[in-house]
């Protein structure tokens, strides 16, 4: 049981919070884009996609430094 207790809450390494932060995603590992669509209607449709950032995998921080 214990074996499941571990995957569920992980470790924490503070040494990854001493990388340099990802200058794309400013250290989130997300990116946010935001889009206009017009419809038929002619109304304006706002949206914002969420994705991982691809520099840093999502992680927030990047290798080097």
């Amino acid at each position: 049981m214990s074996a499941s207790t571990e995957d569920k809450t992980g470790v924490f390494d503070l040494r990854n919070l001493s990388g340099t932060r990802c200058p794309q995603c400013g250290g989130t590992g997300q990116l946010r884009i935001d889009s206009e669509n017009i419809t038929e209607t002619f109304e304006v449709e706002k949206q914002t996609v969420i994705t991982e950032c691809p520099s840093c995998a999502g992680t927030g921080f990047v290798a080097g430094g």
